[in-house]
């Protein structure tokens, strides 16, 4: 009688996705804009300044893209995959050190450092929300930090105010905290470059210093 191996990990459940939406509808903003404008050129342009126009667009359109919408952080219980414009970045939780945002958002592992490009830090989000925290500290002094009581049951109090990036950097530790000791958060960190962003934007960028160079 043959026995079947059985799985020693833990469920692990779908990746929680973080980007910027701000950073997205840009991108596809610009990606309007430069396909208008190259191809108004492509089509009535003469002598060189078609072929300019596509080796601009084949240079802009992967770099709009790898800055703007490409960017995106999955988390799941096991690691954290971090999308960056020309690389990404696989850190199992038990190899992460931290997460933190200060100026940026930023993920500490193995002595290296990596930015979170999906999570942009906004100072003004961050004052505004410590104003307001701020403010109702003051408002509720000498009354407790509990809402006002409906129903005769005592309502629960309000969750402190917090930046967007702020928030997902706390989740983003509860969740390196809570998965560092599973089966499946071992391991290091791999760094992987994004040749399909890379090499047509270079490319591109050759093509045209060429077109420019021949007049």
């Amino acid at each position: 009688m043959s026995s079947q191996p059985q799985p020693t990990d833990e469920p692990v459940y779908d990746d929680r996705v973080y980007r910027s939406p701000m950073a997205v509808v840009t991108g596809v903003l610009l990606l309007g804009l430069t396909a208008w404008l190259c191809g108004d050129a492509a089509v009535r342009g003469s002598g060189n300044t078609p072929w300019i126009a596509l080796a601009l667009a084949l240079c802009a359109v992967p770099l709009i893209v790898a800055f703007t919408i490409r960017p995106a952080v999955f988390a799941n219980d096991d690691r954290m995959r971090v999308r960056n414009p020309f690389r990404v970045v696989e850190l199992p939780w038990a190899a992460v050190d931290t997460v933190r945002a200060g100026y940026s958002a930023e993920v500490l592992a193995e002595g290296s450092t990596y930015q979170l490009w999906s999570v942009p830090v906004s100072l003004r989000e961050r004052k505004k929300a410590n104003r307001r925290q701020l403010s109702r500290r003051g408002g509720l002094t000498g009354r407790g930090l509990a809402a006002p009581a409906q129903n005769g049951a005592a309502a629960e109090p309000a969750e402190p105010q917090r930046a967007g990036a702020d928030r997902v950097v706390d989740e983003l530790r509860e969740l390196a905290e809570r998965g560092a000791s599973r089966a499946g958060a071992q391991g290091g960190v791999r760094v992987h470059w994004s040749y399909e962003v890379i090499a047509p934007a270079v490319a591109g960028a050759v093509l045209l210093i060429v077109l420019l160079a021949v007049g």
